[in-house]
């Protein structure tokens, strides 16, 4: 699958509040990271008079998705919406 692996049974469907993007995640946190906006992965290599880098959580949570088939449904319509109906991905 495009945004979680095949199998997965339960993820979060999240919506950046900065961006409008929309994405699936297997963490189901109320707010996450945005995977194109925010900084997913701060630098954690700081010195000792550097201030330890935050992350901004802009994605919010819309809803927990539970089932493996309807895991697999939103991701290939989240996916759809992003490669303009290009399956040669899958």
């Amino acid at each position: 699958m495009y945004f979680v692996e095949d199998g997965t049974a339960r993820c979060g469907f999240y919506e950046c509040t900065r961006c409008g993007s929309r994405f699936l995640d297997v963490r189901t946190a109320p707010a996450l990271p945005c995977p194109d906006c925010g900084n997913v992965q701060p630098d954690m290599e700081i010195g000792p008079d550097d201030e330890m880098p935050q992350t901004d959580e802009t994605a919010v949570l819309l809803e927990v998705i539970e089932g493996a088939e309807n895991v697999e449904k939103y991701d290939t319509l989240l996916s759809l919406a992003i490669t303009g109906g290009n399956y040669d991905w899958i």
